[in-house]
């Protein structure tokens, strides 16, 4: 008898949980989307004078908001800092992460998240001051170097003073603001950060043209969105509409030209990702125009980034190892098929 009350129970229990409201179903019902990012790293996401928000993260919740809700301004953009971030989207109070986290196996071993793909190639870098003489990391022992807390950046300039038999001495804040106050204040040798992050600090401060970024990368830094575990649907959606977004480059895919390329395009993997074709769409629980609209929202993934990062951003960063795995770079993600 115990035994078959035991196993009533845990089919209650497994009912109830499939029973329970999808992060999709949430979504549509709440009316838009609820997306973690960054409280203010230009290239990224930052808030503008009129309170609209802009970045290379920002527009990845925009294109996720199109394919879902079929609009990209169904967005609520939440600033988390590296501290609240994961409580934030562990407790439900964003849908999805696009706040340049770094993929880790602690991160998705020992939390409950799972990361969607690599949005952004990166990888660990030091700024100093032009007058101090460093030209190289191998010129900073006995340096102090500034942090934020709560990311992976003093774990990985631990582990490369440890191997190289250097000695540093860490200063760590709460906010990128003031880490970057201490460090321009003169009260440590070095802020380190993705190198991403160290051309947008670069920029805001006082005398830009007087500060070098060292040529080092010390560490692997893959970023990309976040989203809880166990919800796979939304985890698919959060995922394809990244790579859709990749693949759209791929195949020349523009913004502007989605809606010619729908009509006309006879290429089969074209009028797979844009919904001529196939299930792809319905597969995800979403309708067959979710990558088009996701596509025409923001552009594809080059135009994403040249706006934000690159040529048409005043950050002027090259592509690298963000360019396409045939044009030089690394970036690859499974077809539509």
């Amino acid at each position: 008898m115990l035994r078959k009350l035991l196993g009533a129970l845990a089919a209650t229990l497994v009912f109830a949980g499939a029973a329970s409201a999808s992060t999709l179903d949430e979504v549509k019902s709440r009316g838009k989307l609820l997306c973690g990012v960054n409280s203010g790293l230009q290239g990224f996401a930052e808030k503008q004078g009129d309170g609209s928000w802009a970045g290379f993260d920002v527009d990845y919740c925009k294109a996720l908001a199109a394919a879902v809700l079929g609009d990209a301004a169904k967005v609520e953009f939440v600033g988390l800092t590296a501290q609240d971030r994961f409580d934030k989207l562990k407790s439900g109070a964003v849908d999805v992460l696009a706040r340049n986290t770094t993929w880790t196996m602690e991160r998705e071993t020992k939390l409950p998240f799972r990361f969607a793909g690599i949005s952004y190639h990166d990888g660990q870098g030091f700024m100093v001051p032009k007058l101090s003489g460093v030209t190289s990391v191998f010129n900073m022992s006995q340096a102090s170097i500034c942090f934020v807390s709560g990311t992976t950046t003093q774990a990985n300039v631990d582990d490369y003073f440890r191997e190289k038999e250097m000695a540093y001495t860490a200063q760590t804040f709460s906010s990128i603001a003031d880490a970057v106050a201490a460090y321009e204040a003169g009260k440590c040798d070095a802020y380190t950060a993705d190198q991403s992050q160290l051309y947008a600090v670069r920029l805001k401060l006082a005398r830009p043209e007087d500060h070098i970024i060292l040529p080092e990368v010390v560490s692997k830094e893959p970023l990309g969105p976040v989203v809880r575990v166990g919800d796979e649907q939304w985890f698919n959606i959060a995922r394809w509409t990244l790579f859709a977004l990749i693949n759209a480059e791929e195949l020349e895919v523009r913004g502007p030209g989605v809606a010619e390329a729908r009509e006309k395009s006879k290429k089969p993997n074209i009028r797979r990702l844009l919904g001529v074709e196939g299930t792809f769409g319905a597969d995800l629980g979403l309708d067959a125009d979710w990558a088009a609209r996701a596509i025409t929202a923001v552009g594809n993934y080059g135009e994403i980034f040249d706006r934000n990062l690159g040529t048409g951003s005043k950050l002027q960063i090259e592509r690298g190892l963000n360019a396409l795995w045939d044009k030089g770079g690394i970036l690859y993600v499974p077809p539509v098929r």
